[in-house]
């Protein structure tokens, strides 16, 4: 079996890294191998990060710029890329490393899990719904899903493009072209905090038009700032 890593990328996470990472324990347990990448919190998210993790990294803020040095830093051969907000299935490495054996190496290298996101409002349950029917349809992974992608594939793909946004829209391209993903049925649960915070209708409409401009040719970088993202230069 080869060795798996979970990178998960972080910025003024201290609320709920500890949780997160504690949920993580399971696997550790089991051998997997769990890096965190720090873009510069300003609280204590690094101090309630390490106890947790196998090594803390810094990088300049930016998810793309932060899981790249993650995956670079990764001893394994299978990547898992995990939002701060996201849970995996109990079983997530088991799934991952029986679909990306090297018997199945020339039909599998990379792929996502279906996700649920945690929250009472209807609309939020539709929006999974309809994240995991796109990305059965179109091939395209976003983060939300928790990414997974064999060391050989990511790094022909050349890892994430470094932009503020929709980056993993940019790699799911950039992987399509080496093979089709593996679409896993289990499901990773993630936080409805953001679509929440800024109101669960007004961010579903911010989104579908974020993506339509980005599928038009917008800037990912103009888009970020539209989105309230503030790029590390700015």
């Amino acid at each position: 079996m080869p060795r798996f890593s979970i990178i998960v990328p972080v910025f003024d996470e201290a609320a709920g890294i500890a949780d997160a990472l504690a949920a993580l324990a399971p696997f550790r347990r089991r051998g997997v191998e769990v890096i965190v990448v720090d873009g510069g919190s300003s609280d204590t998210t690094v101090e309630l990060a390490r106890p947790h993790a196998d090594r803390v990294l810094h990088a300049p803020r930016g998810r793309a710029v932060q899981m790249n040095a993650g995956a670079e830093a990764a001893r394994g051969d299978v990547l898992l890329f995990l939002h701060a907000d996201t849970r995996l299935p109990p079983h997530a490495d088991e799934l991952l490393l029986n679909a990306l054996t090297k018997e199945n190496a020339s039909i599998w290298q990379w792929g996502r899990f279906d996700v649920q996101i945690d929250s009472s409002n209807p609309l939020l349950a539709l929006v999974a719904g309809m994240m995991n029917w796109r990305s059965q349809i179109t091939g395209i992974a976003t983060g939300d899903q928790a990414m997974f992608v064999t060391r050989r594939a990511f790094t022909q793909a050349g890892g994430f493009p470094d932009q503020a946004l929709m980056e993993d829209i940019a790699l799911s391209k950039r992987l399509k072209r080496i093979g089709r993903p593996l679409c896993l049925a289990a499901r990773v649960v993630t936080s409805g905090r953001r679509w929440e915070r800024g109101g669960v209708l007004r961010t579903i409409l911010l989104m579908w038009r974020l993506r339509l401009a980005y599928f038009f040719g917008a800037e990912p970088a103009a888009l970020a700032r539209r989105y309230g993202y503030v790029p590390r230069d700015g």
